[in-house]
């Protein structure tokens, strides 16, 4: 966390919660079970970061009364709980496709440093009182970093139902992290 000023109790309990929320993240995305399948190892690394988008945007909404932050935030709940729900679908069959040993360490390796960056670039995002600007700092990360593990686990041989989720997330979060730039070059 990136402090610039002294917190008002407000943004101090939004912050709180958000370390929270991170650090689960976090957890269950370096912990998840990984297999001899990239499709499964996507899915099952995606979910904790969906589910984290999800809560911290129920956090943001406790607080925010910036009404396009606010739409962006019920996009991304909308949006992202629908990704959980297709992969989750999908999970079995997919993880029936393996892949070779060298697929999956370099796969992992990719995911690894792209998740290793993200969680760095939130950790360290610009915290103050605005709660809104320190959202948006948050969010664009996590939504990079969900792009960048799309278009790795595009390169390799993966299930084909999981393509069009990867495409469809790809899309969103491009879209959401160009209209949250645009808030934050505008004010909110």
């Amino acid at each position: 966390m990136n402090q610039s000023c002294e917190l008002s109790n407000v943004a101090k309990e939004y912050v709180k919660t958000f370390q929270c929320i991170l650090e689960e993240m976090i957890q269950g995305m370096i912990h998840a079970p990984l297999t001899d399948s990239i499709s499964h190892n996507f899915i099952v690394q995606m979910i904790p970061h969906h589910r984290a988008a999800i809560e911290m945007c129920k956090n943001l909404l406790q607080y925010t009364t910036c009404i396009p932050l606010q739409n962006i935030a019920e996009g991304i709940i909308r949006e992202q709980t629908k990704s959980i729900a297709d992969m989750e679908d999908i999970l079995s069959e997919c993880g029936c496709l393996t892949n070779c040993r060298r697929d999956l360490c370099r796969f992992q390796q990719n995911m690894d440093c792209i998740m290793q960056t993200m969680f760095t670039e939130m950790k360290n995002a610009r915290t103050t009182n605005d709660i809104n600007d320190t959202f948006m700092r948050e969010m664009i990360p996590h939504h990079m970093g969900a792009i960048r593990m799309c278009e790795t686990a595009l390169k390799f041989d993966i299930c084909s139902e999981l393509v069009p989720i990867l495409n469809a997330i790809i899309s969103s979060q491009k879209k959401g992290v160009a209209q949250m730039e645009e808030l934050l070059n505008c004010g909110c």
